[in-house]
């Protein structure tokens, strides 16, 4: 876990919080799809309408835009109040580290998803969080997994789950 920027990140791809529809407009997404620049939300729109929304606990890859990263990875991570929250997000977590290392990335660094505006209660992300990085640093094919953090609140839900 770190404290800082995730578009400063020493990775390979960074995970987007996001919703089905790859609608990059607030939060985490937001400030993402404005640092990329328009490809990203161009590419994300072009999925979308492939395939329609993406449904909770999935993952996919778009460029990175103008950012220094070999891809975002959108995680669409649950609401609160959809029910059986920690496993969905445990879900979208590992699916977006599968993406990664289907590329054969070896680093990403993730946000904290779901605990901004999809409100998930905090305590519920800083277990889903730590559950998706251990399992994924288990299975292998990643060798650094960043979640990185910038609000105190989150920071110590996951510290005291640590801790635990």
């Amino acid at each position: 876990m770190v404290r800082g920027d995730l578009l400063a990140e020493p990775v390979d791809a960074i995970v987007n919080a996001a919703n089905g529809h790859l609608a990059h407009g607030g939060g985490v997404a937001g400030i993402i799809s404005r640092a990329a620049g328009p490809e990203l939300q161009t590419a994300s729109d072009r999925l979308v309408a492939e395939r329609g929304p993406f449904p909770t606990g999935g993952a996919v890859v778009t460029t990175a835009g103008k950012l220094p990263f070999k891809g975002v990875i959108h995680a669409v991570g649950p609401r609160y109040g959809e029910g059986d929250e920690e496993a969905k997000l445990v879900k979208a977590l590992g699916a977006a580290f599968q993406c990664a290392r289907e590329r054969g990335w070896q680093s990403v660094a993730f946000p904290a998803v779901s605990a901004g505006i999809f409100a998930v209660p905090l305590e519920i992300c800083a277990r889903a969080y730590l559950e998706a990085a251990r399992d994924t640093l288990r299975k292998g094919g990643l060798r650094n997994v960043r979640l990185c953090l910038r609000d105190q609140p989150i920071i110590d839900a996951v510290l005291k789950e640590l801790k635990r």
